[in-house]
């Protein structure tokens, strides 16, 4: 007599150890708030580059439909689960590998339940089978927390929009006339879009240092500051070090502080390995203290990174006003002791790739520099200034291409 759904033990399973690993991982963001970084780790152990990429896209795809998946099973139970219950976390993972990553409904069954042995298998079976058998759906575009949506007001469905799909690559090149550059789209000098899901440490020129991975918007504040010539610039807050090789490329003398020496060494690395040169100095920067001034200062400062939404879905769910204001004091504080380490006609850019208006335009405005505004001539074919001269990115723009992280950049004059 049938009693029930059955499960073979979880060791035995194929692809059950991705599965696992995914769970673990959304348990720490949404239950630890911890980052998706963070979080990886869960995947780290697995024994193949496909299972760690399955880990981080089941439990990324979960992050970005979060609240259309919550109200799928909602529709299929005569009682809410809790937010935190296994069970409705593993039926989001089943329902996200059936709607978003095409997992035959067998597969995924096979896979799941399992992760619910000795609790109510019965409960996520008969959930899933429910919505399957009614043809469930998700919506065109991904539908935020009524708190995010909200906070970014009118640009909400853009930035959904931008969301909706994991990012491509972004390579930043050492110049344009190298043998060893991918083939792929370039929307800016010095940069190349190919599609996601290649192993970067596999793709030709990578040994030859020919290039590093970086967003297109996050390429943008190095940009602004032109060529180097030889003159000095402070790389503030820069590990782990992509606008630092943009500057040492650019011919700038480049200082590079910050106050991790973990991310430094990832920078020490990406030096060593594109055969460019910068001073690395690791302080906390409201402690520290130059030795001179400095032709131009890039502060890309610590924030929110609720711009990243797109590769870190876990913002969406992590960041709220608290750690919104928290960051934007320390912002405030960094571009004021910046300021006063810029020599007389030098630039700063100031940047942040946050969509949070506190962090940007709020810290821009009440700058005591002089503005120096971005020309349109100055950014890529779609990007246009404000009114200000400030630069606002997100996910929703050059959507046709592929999209952008959300940045906001100001650039003032000593």
């Amino acid at each position: 007599m049938a009693t029930g759904p059955r499960a073979m033990p979880m060791e035995t399973v194929p692809g059950s150890g991705a599965r696992k690993a995914a769970l673990k991982m959304l348990d720490a963001v949404l239950r630890r708030g911890e980052t998706m970084e963070q979080a990886g780790g869960a995947a780290n152990g697995l024994p193949s580059f496909a299972d760690r990429a399955l880990a981080r896209a089941i439990a990324g795809e979960v992050l970005r439909w979060l609240t259309d998946l919550d109200a799928l099973i909602d529709s299929a139970t005569a009682k809410p689960l809790p937010d935190d219950a296994k069970p409705r976390m593993v039926l989001r993972m089943m329902l996200a590998q059936w709607l978003r990553l095409d997992t035959p409904p067998h597969a995924v069954i096979a896979t799941a339940l399992p992760l619910l042995a000795g609790g109510p298998k019965r409960l996520a079976h008969g959930v899933f089978a429910t919505l399957t058998r009614g043809e469930a759906r998700l919506p065109h575009l991904p539908t935020l927390p009524q708190d995010v949506a909200e906070r970014w007001g009118e640009r909400a469905g853009a930035i959904a929009a931008g969301i909706a799909e994991p990012p491509p690559l972004d390579l930043t090149l050492r110049s344009e006339d190298s043998a060893d550059v991918p083939e792929g789209e370039s929307l800016a000098p010095l940069h190349r879009r190919l599609p996601r899901g290649a192993a970067v440490e596999n793709l030709p020129g990578f040994d030859e240092g020919a290039w590093w991975v970086q967003d297109l918007a996050a390429s943008l504040p190095a940009r602004l500051l032109g060529a180097g010539e030889g003159r000095r610039v402070l790389d503030l807050c820069a590990a782990p070090g992509g606008k630092t090789l943009q500057l040492a490329n650019a011919g700038w003398k480049v200082t590079s502080l910050d106050n991790s020496s973990r991310r430094l060494e990832r920078l020490r690395q990406n030096l060593e390995r594109t055969g460019l040169s910068a001073e690395i100095v690791e302080a906390d920067a409201m402690g520290w203290e130059p030795d001179g001034l400095y032709d131009a200062i890039l502060l890309d400062a610590p924030c929110t990174a609720t711009g990243t939404c797109r590769r870190n879905p876990d913002v969406i769910h992590r960041i709220g006003p608290r750690q919104i204001e928290a960051m934007a004091l320390l912002q405030k504080q960094l571009l004021d002791r910046a300021a006063n380490w810029l020599a007389p006609g030098g630039r700063l850019v100031y940047a942040v790739c946050s969509l949070e208006r506190e962090e940007g335009e709020d810290i821009a405005a009440g700058c005591d520099l002089k503005p120096d505004p971005i020309a349109p001539d100055e950014l890529p074919s779609g990007i246009t200034p404000t009114p200000e001269g400030w630069v606002r990115t997100n996910p929703g723009l050059l959507a046709d291409s592929g999209g952008m992280d959300g940045f906001f950049i100001a650039r003032f004059t000593g």
